[in-house]
């Protein structure tokens, strides 16, 4: 159901500067940001208090010789200080430039560079160290703000928030408009930010996002979506350093008027009670872990188990019920959930509704309103599974240069499995190859100092090359197929996607990753990465024994997990056969010659460290290829 285009006010053209100008002006006393302290107490700040803040900032930036269009980097984790750095570069006039806080030295020295950027705010001491080990290879680097904590020794180049806010006071002091002046000189057209892509084949690239492409895309995202309201809190635990939370989440929000709340993969569960917030955005992978974590505990018990399962299918029975021909559901708020629904099967869904997804839903803080989905596919029985939970997921799909959601599954219309319709004022079309080609305001200006990698981005009649392979579904709806790189022709001239293979294993407890190889070969073979930690988990409940010292953790940003098992953890008979269990079962689910026919089980996770995935834990197919080399070339040694 439409809502009255009065109920969203909000949607509105201007610079972020006057985007925050009119909430310190209009909505002061509304809460802006919500955290938990290192303590454990809570802290907030209201729209005024921001401004305030964001206001010492840019005028400290201003003391340290920043300008309009100059670069300033933001490498950080998700977090208050984030969004009060971003917003001080902005009301500068000058450019962020994105970095993420798990990039190597090496890595953050080629976007400063890459990026001329003068001045680098840092989270804390562990990323200051990493500028300090770079500087030499960062030229045109002048300062670093630590953002958390307070700097020690006397390095000039070094300072931190609160001496840069304390610089900022003094000028305002002197120059009471000097803020007001530098963020009214910001036009629309003026460039916003650089956000470098993940780079799973060749150097990042830098995507030029102006203030009327990012509010553009604010602008797309808010129309289809039932209206904010005052009392909404956005829960914040994806990367700032994409454009996905930044834009659909903070940039929403701040066109809302609504609060922010932060967290992180690693507290999300606990945080959900402690913020009970409404809205968030999420990818596939939190999801999953959602649906595993919930299947995991009802196998504690034959009982648990049974109710559990029975539950997901009378739930799922609903779903399909509530679905028309094309198998599209009413998934609005204002949705009757029991429309077409029997007496029986509505009194079987309220049995399990009370029993088991009303507690769901209470664990994910008793406010939800809804969820989107996005940087990856999200199975279509999962998403089911959440629908028949009552729990509202709109799946949609994007890109950095695209800043985001060009097609999105509408409230009233979800189709599962699906990336939805094209959104308002977005343009596409699907070339000869398969390949989405798309076309907005939204879309980037340029990439930063690379022209000809602009030139081949878009087609001479200005429209992105997505670089993924689509399949038109109903009223104009897509399916994603695969990445055109991820594509994988055998020798015999079938097209094979690596995604849909890899999909098969998105709910399996104990495989974590799966590698497909083929490209030019006889046959699908694949690297198998089992989900250690889950094992490990089964080896001690049934006293199976395996070299612990062999055992490596690493914090990959959820919780410390095994990254590395010795060899004789993945000889042990029964997980060679329940992987094998795995294999056999995604087989079922594919064409004859998409299969499986061999594997190797690897005895490590793919990582940053080992540069085999980007911070947004895509997989680079082409280091994966060569740090495999040699297990490839065995799997494929009888052929």
């Amino acid at each position: 159901m439409q809502k009255n285009s009065q109920d969203k006010w909000y949607i509105t053209t201007q610079t972020f500067p006057e985007l925050l100008h009119r909430n310190v002006t209009q909505f002061g006393e509304r809460r802006a940001q919500w955290w938990k302290t290192n303590s454990g107490t809570h802290q907030t700040l209201n729209y005024k208090q921001l401004g305030h803040i964001v206001e010492e900032a840019c005028c400290g930036l201003m003391d340290l010789g920043v300008k309009n269009g100059d670069r300033v980097a933001l490498m950080a984790h998700t977090c208050p200080e984030w969004m009060q750095a971003d917003y001080g570069i902005l009301c500068a006039g000058a450019i962020t430039v994105c970095v993420y806080p798990s990039l190597s030295t090496a890595e953050l020295a080629f976007l400063i560079k890459d990026s001329g950027a003068k001045i680098l705010f840092v989270q804390d001491g562990e990323n200051l160290a990493k500028a300090l080990e770079a500087w030499a290879d960062m030229p045109h680097l002048e300062k670093v703000v630590v953002l958390q904590g307070e700097t020690a020794g006397d390095d000039p180049r070094i300072l931190d928030f609160g001496a840069l806010r304390t610089m900022g006071a003094n000028v305002r002091a002197k120059e009471p408009r000097a803020f007001e002046f530098r963020w009214k000189s910001v036009s629309l057209d003026d460039p916003m930010t650089i956000v470098y892509t993940s780079g799973t084949t060749g150097r990042p690239k830098g995507a030029v996002h102006t203030h009327a492409s990012v509010n553009a895309a604010c602008r797309r995202d808010m129309e289809p979506i039932s209206p904010m309201k005052p009392d909404d809190v956005m829960l914040s635990f994806l990367p700032l350093s994409h454009t996905y939370e930044r834009e659909c989440g903070h940039g929403v929000a701040m066109h809302g008027a609504i609060t922010l709340a932060y967290s992180s993969p690693k507290t999300m569960v606990e945080d959900l009670q402690v913020f009970k917030p409404t809205l968030f955005m999420s990818v596939p992978r939190i999801y999953e872990r959602i649906f595993m974590a919930l299947s995991a505990a009802a196998s504690q018990s034959l009982v648990k188990k049974a109710i559990f399962n029975y539950a997901l299918k009378v739930g799922k029975k609903v779903v399909e019920t509530r679905a028309d021909a094309n198998g599209f559901v009413d998934m609005s708020e204002e949705a009757d959930l029991f429309s077409g629904i029997g007496p029986l099967l509505r009194v079987q869904y309220r049995l399990v509704d009370k029993i088991l997804f009303s507690k769901v839903r209470a664990k994910l803080g008793g406010r939800f309103r809804f969820a989107f989905s996005a940087a990856g596919a999200l199975p279509a029985d999962l998403c089911k599974v959440f629908m028949a939970m009552g729990i509202r997921i709109y799946e949609g799909y994007g890109a950095t240069e695209t800043c985001n959601t060009v097609n999105l599954n509408r409230p009233e219309k979800v189709l599962p499995g699906s990336v939805g319709c094209l959104c308002p004022g977005v343009e596409g079309r699907i070339a000869p190859d398969g390949e989405w080609l798309v076309k907005g305001p939204n879309n980037m200006l340029e990439y930063w100092n690379n022209p000809e990698a602009t030139q081949e981005a878009f087609t001479e009649d200005g429209f992105y090359r997505t670089g993924d392979i689509v399949e038109e579904l109903a009223d104009g709806y897509l399916k994603i197929v695969d990445r055109k790189k991820g594509l994988m022709v055998l020798d015999t001239g079938k097209n094979v996607p690596s995604a849909k293979i890899e999909s098969c294993f998105s709910l399996s407890r104990f495989v974590d990753t799966v590698v497909p190889v083929g490209d030019n070969r006889k046959y699908v073979a694949a690297i198998v990465i089992p989900d250690f930690d889950a094992f490990i988990e089964y080896f001690d409940a049934n006293g199976i024994p395996y070299d612990k010292d062999a055992l490596a953790f690493q914090d990959l940003g959820t919780a410390p997990v095994c990254v590395k098992v010795g060899e004789d953890f993945i000889q042990n008979p029964k997980l060679k056969e329940m992987v094998d269990e795995e294999i056999k079962l995604a087989n079922f689910q594919l064409e004859e010659y998409e299969t499986i026919k061999k594997y190797t089980i690897s005895k490590r996770k793919l990582t940053e460290l080992t540069g085999e995935v980007t911070p947004t834990l895509k997989i680079k197919r082409n280091v994966v290829m060569q740090n495999f080399a040699r297990e490839i070339k065995d799997l494929y040694k009888k052929a």
